[in-house]
C-alpha cells in the first residue's frame, strides 16, 4: 500500500506599493517559509505595473484577501493612505498613522507597523555605540513616522523631523512628541545623526535628498532605502568619513516581524539577515 505524502502547510502573503519590481521581499519571505516547512508564496501588487492609483490601496488589499493570502505588506506611497481602509490598528500603527503590514483576520483588516521594530533592531546591530542625543529624521511619511518613533524607543533625547511639507512634519511631530524643523542644514548643524526616510535614492527616484556639503565626519547616517543598497547618500556620507547604516537589515527584520503576524511563524532573524546580505551582494554583482 502506497503511503500518502502529507503536503506542507501554505504561507501566502504579498506587497502593495509603487516601483517594487526589485523588492527583496518575495525571496526573503518565500525562502524563510520553506525553511520553516511551509510552501511559500509572496506576490507583488505594483500599482505602477497594474495601472492603479495610490488611493486604490484599499481595493487592492481586499483583492489580495479574496486571493486567499494571509495578509499584505504595504510600502510607498500607501502606508498612510491604507489606514482609513482598515477595521483595526495596533497601538504602534495608530500612534504613527502608518501601516506596513495588514493581517486578514476573517473579514477584518488589521493594520500593524513592523517598520519601527525592524529599524530599531537594525540600528542597534549596525550603529551600536553612536551618540543619539540629537537625531534628525528626513521625511514625515510612513517610513519617517516609523523611524522617528523607533529613535525615541532607542533613547534619542531630541528627535527633529524635517520634510518639504512643513504641515506634515508639524503634524507628525505633534503626534509623536518630537520637534519639527523647516531647514535641514540648521537641524543637522548640531545633530549626532541623520535617518533618511524619503523615497529619494530608490531606483525609481534616483539622486539624493541631502546636499553633500551638509555631511560631516562626526555625523552618522542611516538609510531606509535598500534597492539600490548603495544609495548616493550613503556614498556621499562614507566619502566624508561618516558611519553609515544601509536599509538591508531593516527590510529583513521587518519582514520577520510581518511573518510572525501573518501566520504565527517563528522566523530565524539571523538566517534572514544572512539571506538579505546574499541577495544584495548578488544585486551588486549583477549591476
Amino acid at each position: 500500500m502506497r503511503r500518502q505524502t502529507k503536503s506542507a502547510p501554505e504561507y501566502a502573503a504579498g506587497l502593495i506599493g509603487a516601483g517594487i519590481g526589485t523588492s527583496l521581499s518575495p525571496a526573503l519571505h518565500e525562502r524563510e517559509a520553506r525553511r520553516l516547512g511551509y510552501d511559500g508564496e509572496y506576490r507583488l501588487f505594483d500599482i505602477d505595473e497594474l495601472g492603479r492609483e495610490p488611493g486604490e490601496v484599499g481595493t487592492l488589499v481586499r483583492e489580495a484577501r479574496e486571493l486567499g493570502l494571509a495578509g499584505v505588506n504595504v510600502t510607498h506611497p500607501c502606508k498612510q493612505l491604507v489606514v482609513p481602509e482598515l477595521d483595526e490598528l495596533s497601538g504602534d500603527a495608530e500612534a504613527l498613522n502608518a501601516v506596513n503590514t495588514v493581517v486578514f483576520d476573517g473579514d477584518r483588516l488589521v493594520g500593524h507597523n513592523t517598520d519601527t521594530t525592524g529599524f530599531a533592531d537594525a540600528f542597534r546591530r549596525g550603529l551600536a555605540g553612536v551618540a543619539t542625543d540629537r537625531v534628525v529624521v528626513l521625511g514625515a511619511g510612513g517610513a519617517g513616522a516609523a523611524v522617528a518613533h523607533a529613535m525615541k524607543t532607542i533613547g534619542a533625547h531630541e528627535v527633529t523631523v524635517v520634510d518639504v511639507d512643513a504641515d506634515r512634519a508639524g503634524e507628525l511631530a505633534e503626534r509623536l512628541g518630537v520637534r519639527a524643523a523647516r531647514d535641514l542644514g540648521s537641524a543637522l548643524a548640531t545633530a549626532d545623526g541623520l535617518v533618511h526616510a524619503t523615497p529619494t535614492g530608490m531606483a525609481a527616484y534616483p539622486g539624493t535628498a541631502v546636499p553633500p556639503a551638509l555631511l560631516r565626519r562626526n555625523l552618522w547616517v542611516a538609510e531606509v532605502v535598500y534597492m539600490p543598497l548603495e544609495t548616493q547618500l550613503l556614498r556621499d556620507a562614507r566619502a566624508r568619513g561618516c558611519r553609515t547604516l544601509s536599509g538591508a537589515a531593516m527590510v529583513a527584520l521587518q519582514a520577520a516581524g510581518s511573518m510572525e503576524l501573518f501566520a504565527a511563524l517563528r522566523p530565524d532573524r539571523e538566517r534572514m539577515l544572512a539571506h538579505v546580505e546574499a541577495l544584495t551582494a548578488d544585486a551588486r554583482q549583477a549591476a
